[in-house]
């Protein structure tokens, strides 16, 4: 498999190669990403213009696009310039206009010469009365007008590049496809009826109306599915290499885990027991886990991740739990804590804090295997931390902590098995495509005892009255969190906005009531306002969105969010979650300045309706597209030209099973059809996959 096989090269050459395409208009494309013929098919017509042929204009729902056959009359030129240039013209029913602007008459009295008789196509609207079709896309005589297509594309290349140039080319690379065997196994391909790849550009490429150019249409499915399988085929390709680096069998007893069970005061949700079970079948098999827990807040990851830790102490090792800062290794401290002391384990921290004597000390413990379970920050890759027998690392936010930390904690455990715990509900079509090489757990229920949190949305010409509810609800003894937006790219007004907001709320409800977290602040300063409001020194905390992850502060009842509106439903639905882990009711109070957007009022709806972070996630995907949703530039989601992550979620689940299956059944992709799906990776620059072929 050493270079691009021979059958694309058409594809691949120079989009000067393209009937109508010179140098110029080649680079006008290559503005948009469009270098080869190959990219050219792949950008397909996103609309259609029906321009079949009609007697007359007559009776047509205005304005229209319409094609009709004329008889030139009268020129009316421009009075005065920038005015309009008039032809009139008549069809077998009704009269009109054709209107230029800016017009060349001499140019217009060869192209329409008066009596001639040719077919004119384009928009025409109702003017004073006067039927007005302004600047025709066609004009053509009528010998020719066949070149005209009964339905025409719509290409999404505009910048300079003209729909008809487009149009060519597109044709110009139809005309080249070459005949592939097919990648898709051929009874998913029967059971959906989709065509083959080529007879699929073909068709796309030739939409017969807008049903065509749905995301829906056969020929799309199939050509957004192939995207979708060279995607998993990478994945599932870099996930078999990864497997194959031998993991370490660690089989649980259950001894440790029983007494931590026995002791909890409510059963383990459905799904808390369900992600046990895989994570402990996955620890016991020889292969190396990779596995991403996905829990809503509040879905009890914790428990999870503990269990998870005890399999590798039952079995005879070791475990460490990271987080990305210091705050939050500290909580899950706290957290792990109790069911620690229920199973008997000796649970550690370590930080960038530990100087000296005592880190010496802790790292002899380790390193002996008196600890058995290490929390901490990544301090725990320093080369000077050795286990004595590392075999679970649980991994805290992936967001913040990339592969490369993830090998790395492998060559420490010495291919140790890795689970990855994220707190921010990911739709299942994104989690594929960005976590596709791993195996994914879902906490999709919440354990008894939380209770619903109350969500009202609120006017900012409201504020007297939410500081009210604020002061009564401090002398009750409650704690609150008051978000203040980062309100523009410029450090400096987020930052006043925070402090101009912690000053007067000082000034309303005390001295040393409240307390003030932002991002420019030194971190032993933002770690002492975190402490004091934790220990309930400090009843009310100003902060801008540093707080979002991870925080625990239970007798913490009211989250108020300034702006609300202009913050993205997941980060609101992750702030939110910092309230409502306690015995008492919770409130979130959602402040918006108005006038509200569309957008704004829908996405502040939604979470007045709903605590279900699948659910907000979908419809964050749904308003807002994929890329936005984690941030393109640092999510690794690949760029698809046809498929569509909103639209073709079932198509996503479905590309992952069968890259698994294939690879399965023919991990050296030599089959026939393993030879075709080879193709597809080349075809669709999946470069990165192929060297994983060729080294194997």
């Amino acid at each position: 498999m050493s270079g691009r096989p021979e059958q694309l090269f058409p594809l691949f050459a120079g989009l000067e190669t393209l009937e109508g395409v010179g140098p110029k208009t080649a680079q006008l494309f290559a503005h948009l990403d469009v270098e080869t013929p190959r990219d050219l098919l792949f950008s397909l017509p996103y609309s259609v213009v029906d321009r079949r042929r009609r007697d007359t204009i007559r009776g047509a729902d205005l304005p229209a696009t319409l094609t009709v056959e004329v008889t030139v009359g009268a020129h009316r030129p421009a009075r005065g310039r920038g005015g309009a240039y008039r032809i009139f013209v008549e069809d077998a029913q009704a009269d009109f206009q054709l209107v230029f602007f800016h017009a060349r008459g001499d140019y217009l009295k060869k192209v329409l010469p008066e009596g001639s008789r040719r077919v004119v196509s384009g928009k025409v609207e109702l003017f004073d009365g006067m039927a007005n079709m302004v600047h025709p896309d066609h004009i053509l005589p009528v010998a020719e007008a066949g070149e005209i297509p009964e339905f025409e594309p719509v290409y999404p290349l505009t910048q300079g590049v003209s729909q008809r140039t487009a149009f060519k080319a597109a044709r110009s690379a139809l005309a080249r496809l070459p005949d592939l065997a097919d990648w898709i196994d051929p009874a998913l391909r029967a059971r959906e009826g989709w065509p083959d790849w080529a007879d699929a550009m073909r068709a796309a490429h030739a939409p017969q109306g807008l049903d065509d150019v749905a995301a829906t249409a056969p020929a799309r499915m199939r050509l957004a599915y192939d995207e979708l399988f060279a995607h998993q085929l990478t994945l599932a390709l870099a996930r078999r290499r990864e497997r194959k680096a031998r993991g370490i069998s660690s089989v649980a007893t259950g001894a440790l885990q029983s007494r931590v069970l026995a002791s909890l005061p409510y059963r383990p949700t459905n799904a808390q027991a369900r992600a046990i079970e895989e994570i402990a079948a996955d620890m016991a098999a020889p292969a190396r886990m990779n596995r991403l827990l996905q829990g809503d807040v509040g879905a009890g990851k914790t428990l999870v991740a503990f269990m998870a830790l005890l399999v590798a102490v039952e079995a005879g090792g070791q475990g460490v739990m990271m987080a990305p800062t210091e705050i939050l290794a500290r909580q899950h401290l706290e957290g792990l804590r109790p069911l620690a002391e229920e199973a008997g384990v000796v649970l550690e921290l370590l930080t960038g804090r530990d100087k000296g004597a005592e880190r010496r000390a802790k790292l002899a413990a380790l390193k002996k295997g008196d600890i058995s379970i290490l929390v901490g920050t990544h301090a725990v890759f320093q080369a000077d931390v050795e286990f004595a027998d590392l075999r679970l690392a649980i991994v805290d936010e992936q967001h913040r902590f990339g592969v490369r930390q993830r090998m790395e904690l492998a060559e420490k455990g010495m291919n140790a098995d890795v689970l990855v715990m994220t707190a921010t509900p990911i739709p299942r079509s994104l989690a594929l495509a960005q976590y596709g090489d791993m195996d994914v757990s879902v906490l999709d229920e919440k354990p008894p005892g939380r209770k619903p949190i109350r969500t009202a949305v609120i006017s900012t010409e409201r504020m007297d009255e939410v500081i009210d509810h604020l002061r009564r609800a401090i002398a009750e003894g409650r704690q609150c969190y008051w978000v203040c937006p980062l309100v523009d790219e410029s450090e400096v007004s987020d930052l006043t906005a925070a402090e101009d907001r912690f000053k007067r709320l000082r000034a309303v409800l005390g001295e040393g009531v409240v307390g003030l977290v932002h991002g420019q602040m030194p971190p032993a300063e933002k770690d002492a306002a975190m402490a004091a409001f934790q220990t309930g020194e400090t009843q009310v905390l100003v902060a801008t969105t540093v707080i979002e992850v991870g925080v625990n502060v239970p007798n913490a009842t009211i989250m108020v969010i300034e702006r609300a509106e202009i913050f993205g439903l997941a980060q609101l639905h992750q702030l939110r979650g910092r309230v409502g882990r306690g015995e008492a009711a919770s409130t979130c109070l959602l402040m918006y300045q108005p006038p509200l957007t569309e957008g704004g009022r829908r996405r502040l709806e939604v979470l007045r309706e709903t605590e279900d972070g699948f659910r907000i996630a979908e419809t964050d995907l749904d308003m807002r597209g994929a890329g936005d949703l984690i941030g393109t530039a640092q999510s690794g989601l690949p760029k698809f030209r046809i498929a569509d992550l909103e639209r073709h979620t079932a198509l996503m689940a479905t590309a992952q099973t069968d890259a698994r299956a294939l690879l399965a059944q023919d991990p050296e992709l030599s089959s026939e059809r393993g030879r075709a799906a080879r193709i597809l990776l080349w075809l669709m620059k999946q470069d990165q996959a192929i060297r994983l072929i060729s080294v194997g």
